[in-house]
C-alpha cells in the first residue's frame, strides 16, 4: 500500500469509527447470527494476490460487522465493561503506527519510562502506598498467574524454578473467587486439589476466621500454605473480601497475599469508595484493569507488587542476546512477567488519564454507581423482584420471585433473561448465588446514561409481566 493510499484509508477509517460511536444505539447489543454464519462468508483459502483496501473494508462491513457484539453499546449491562474512549483509541492508533516492541528499556526507552510513570500515577489515584511498583500485564488472569508463581517461589526458597515442587503448596481463595485462580493454580503447578476454597458470609465475602482455621489445619496435615487470593469485587456478587483481616493472617503465617480487584479497583478512584482497598497495604500484589472500567481499550491490566525483587527473581532470564549496557540502571519489564515481547500499552493509558484527568474519571465512576443505585431502587420497589446481593458499586444481582419452588424459580428466571435479551436494546447475563439462578445488571459503559437505565428497566418490567403470565 502506498503512503497516499494509507492516508486516504486512514481518514476513512477514523470517520467510520466516529460514526460508529455516534450511532451505537442503532445496533442490537448482541450479534444476531447463528454459529458458523460468519465463517461461511469467508473464503476457506487465503487470497493468492493482494486485494484493494476498499474491497477489504467493504467485506468488513458486510461480513464482520453482522457478527460483532457491541461492548461499547449504552445498553451493555452484561459481564463487566470492557470500555474504550476516543482518547484511548487514538493512543492505540499511534501505538500500532509506531510498531514499538518494549521488551527491554533499550528497545524503546519511552515505552519503559512512560509505563513506570503512568503506573505510579495509577498507584496514587487508587491510594496504594508508595512502596508499591507497577507493571502493565495483558489481563488480570496473567497478573494472578504472576502472583501465584511468585508465591510459589518465595514459599520454596526459589527452588520451584530449579527443581520443581517437592512438597504440596496450598492456595486459598473464597468460594466466590474468579475462575482465573483455578486456572492459575493448575498452570503454576500447585495442582487443583491444593486450591482450598474458603466459605463466605452473608455479603459473599471471605470469612477470615475460616481462612485461619484452614491454614492451621493444613499445616498440621503437613501441607505448606503459600498464597491467599483475596477478591475486591467478585464477579458473581461484587463482594469485597476483608483485606485487613486477611492480610493479618497472611503476615502471621508468611503467606503471599494477592488482591484481585480487576473490575472494582477503579472505584478506588473515589475517596468515598476507597474503603474497598482498606488493608491493601498488607498485600504482596494487587491487580486492577483500566481496560474494564477506566476507559482504556483492551488490553491493559495494572499489576502492583510490594517487592519487585521477588517478581524479577521469579521471571528473569538473561540470554546474551538480551543483555545491554544499561541493564543495571533501568527497568527491563521483560523480567516483570510472562512475556518477552511487550506492546506499548502505556501510551493509550497516558492518553486516557491526561484527556479525562482524575476528576473526569471520578465523575464517570461516581455516575455509574449512582445509576446502579437507581436500578437497585427499581428492583426493591417492585414486589415481583428480589435483590440477591448488596449493591456497593455498579453491580445489581436480582431475580423474579413469585413464591414458587427453587427449581421452578430457576427455570422462570432463565426464561425471563432470555426474553429481556431478545428485545435487542439491552444485554444482561447471569450467575448463580448460593445455588440460585441470578441475573446480573452491571452499569459501567462509558456511553450509558440515566435514560438507558430507565429504558432497561421498562424492558425488564415488561418481560417480567410476560413470563409471569405465560
Amino acid at each position: 500500500m502506498k503512503n497516499e493510499d494509507f492516508r486516504r484509508a486512514g481518514y476513512q477509517f477514523v470517520d467510520w469509527i466516529a460514526d460508529y460511536i455516534e450511532n451505537l444505539e442503532k445496533y442490537p447489543v448482541v450479534a444476531r447470527v447463528e454459529p458458523g454464519d460468519i465463517k461461511k462468508m469467508i473464503p476457506a483459502v487465503p487470497p493468492a494476490r493482494g486485494e484493494a483496501i476498499e474491497d477489504i473494508f467493504r467485506d468488513f462491513e458486510r461480513t464482520i460487522m453482522p457478527g460483532i457484539t457491541h461492548w461499547q453499546h449504552p445498553g451493555w449491562f452484561a459481564y463487566f465493561p470492557a470500555n474504550n474512549s476516543p482518547a484511548s483509541v487514538l493512543g492505540e492508533l499511534l501505538t500500532a503506527g509506531l510498531g514499538a516492541q518494549g521488551m527491554v528499556w533499550q528497545t524503546s526507552p519511552a515505552a519503559a519510562e512512560l509505563e513506570e510513570v503512568v503506573l505510579d500515577w495509577l498507584r496514587q489515584m487508587i491510594g496504594l502506598p508508595s512502596g508499591f511498583s507497577g507493571v502493565i500485564q495483558d489481563t488480570a488472569s496473567t497478573a494472578t498467574l504472576c502472583a501465584l508463581l511468585s508465591a510459589r517461589e518465595r514459599a520454596t526458597g526459589f527452588e520451584g524454578n530449579e527443581s520443581g515442587l517437592r512438597q504440596p503448596l496450598v492456595v486459598y481463595a473464597s468460594e466466590e473467587a474468579h475462575s482465573s485462580v483455578d486456572k492459575g493454580v493448575r498452570i503454576a503447578g500447585f495442582g487443583r486439589k491444593n486450591l482450598h476454597r474458603i466459605p463466605t458470609d452473608d455479603r459473599f465475602a471471605l470469612i477470615p476466621e475460616k481462612l485461619a482455621e484452614a491454614v492451621a489445619r493444613d499445616r498440621e496435615a503437613g501441607l505448606v500454605p503459600a498464597c491467599v487470593v483475596a477478591t475486591v469485587g467478585t464477579t458473581s456478587s461484587g463482594a469485597v473480601d476483608p483485606l485487613k483481616e486477611i492480610g493479618g493472617i497472611c503476615r502471621a503465617h508468611g503467606l503471599w497475599l494477592h488482591v484481585d480487584a480487576a473490575w472494582a479497583g477503579t472505584a478506588a478512584l473515589l475517596p468515598e469508595k476507597r474503603w474497598i482497598l482498606a488493608g491493601a497495604e498488607l498485600a504482596d500484589s494487587l491487580v486492577f484493569n483500566p481496560h474494564k472500567w477506566m476507559l482504556t481499550n483492551f488490553d491493559c491490566s495494572a499489576y502492583f507488587v510490594r517487592d519487585p525483587a521477588t517478581l524479577i527473581r521469579t521471571f528473569e532470564i538473561h540470554p546474551e542476546y538480551l543483555r545491554t549496557g544499561v541493564d543495571a540502571k533501568v527497568k527491563n519489564y521483560r523480567d516483570w512477567g510472562l512475556q518477552l515481547g511487550r506492546r506499548f500499552r502505556a501510551l493509550k493509558l497516558w492518553f486516557v488519564v491526561r484527556s479525562y484527568g482524575v476528576e473526569g474519571l471520578q465523575a464517570m465512576v461516581r455516575e455509574h454507581i449512582r445509576l446502579a443505585g437507581l436500578f437497585r431502587d427499581f428492583v426493591e420497589s417492585d414486589a415481583r423482584f428480589e435483590l440477591l446481593a448488596p449493591v456497593d458499586l455498579g453491580l445489581v444481582c436480582f431475580r423474579l420471585n413469585d413464591g414458587r419452588g427453587d427449581a421452578a424459580l430457576d427455570d422462570l428466571n432463565r426464561r425471563f433473561l432470555a426474553r429481556i435479551n431478545a428485545a435487542g436494546p439491552v444485554f444482561l447475563t447471569h450467575t448463580t448465588l448460593r445455588g440460585m439462578y441470578t441475573i446480573r445488571f452491571v452499569v459501567g459503559q462509558r456511553t450509558t446514561e440515566e435514560r438507558h437505565v430507565r429504558g432497561a428497566w421498562d424492558i425488564i418490567a415488561a418481560a417480567a409481566a410476560e413470563v409471569l403470565k405465560s
